[in-house]
């Protein structure tokens, strides 16, 4: 996936500016896929020249103008055929696993308090995750749009209780060992 593909579901959703994008993907698209603002910003550009995206120029008091991204039906064509293409099993890539697996190899109370520091995290992040889910009453009647946002709000539910799960195993092992 590149980052084009994750700004055009962005702006399917909603169409913005690039602050607006860039505060939007931090609180949503960004838990799963990361871009910086220059990077969002840049993008931004690249897919207008392409003719991905619409602009609109909207004056404001005492700031310069603002642009206010949309997606064109090209965009739209970009986006229905990226979505059907298949996509391949995603690999694992974790800094945190390596540690993990290499624990013997250093200094085991360091390693394990970077793992607390990581547990800490991936708590935080669950919990914000099941506030979300809070505003869910009844998910059974959601459907299309709504539906697509709860089913990756639960996914990301999984994930982080998959991460809990191994870290405090590891923690836990560990700790008992003390080796």
């Amino acid at each position: 996936m590149a980052l084009e593909h994750a700004l055009l579901v962005a702006l399917s959703e909603k169409p913005g500016s690039g602050l607006e994008l860039a505060r939007r993907f931090d609180k949503s698209i960004g838990f799963f896929w990361h871009a910086t603002h220059q990077q969002i910003y840049r993008v931004l550009g690249r897919m207008e020249a392409d003719g991905w995206l619409a602009v609109e120029v909207v004056p404001q008091a005492g700031k310069p103008d603002k642009k206010v991204y949309a997606v064109t039906d090209a965009g739209a064509e970009v986006l229905a055929q990226w979505l059907a293409t298949p996509t391949p099993m995603e690999e694992l890539r974790s800094e945190l696993a390596v540690k993990m697996r290499g624990g013997s190899f250093g200094d085991r109370a360091a390693l394990l308090e970077v793992l607390r520091a990581a547990l800490a995290d991936h708590l935080a992040r669950l919990e914000h995750y099941r506030r979300l889910e809070q505003a869910y009453d009844d998910p059974s009647g959601l459907t299309g749009h709504e539906l697509d946002q709860y089913l990756v709000l639960r996914g990301g539910i999984g994930l982080e209780q998959f991460w809990v799960g191994w870290l405090e195993d590891y923690i836990n092992a560990h700790s008992k060992d003390r080796s």
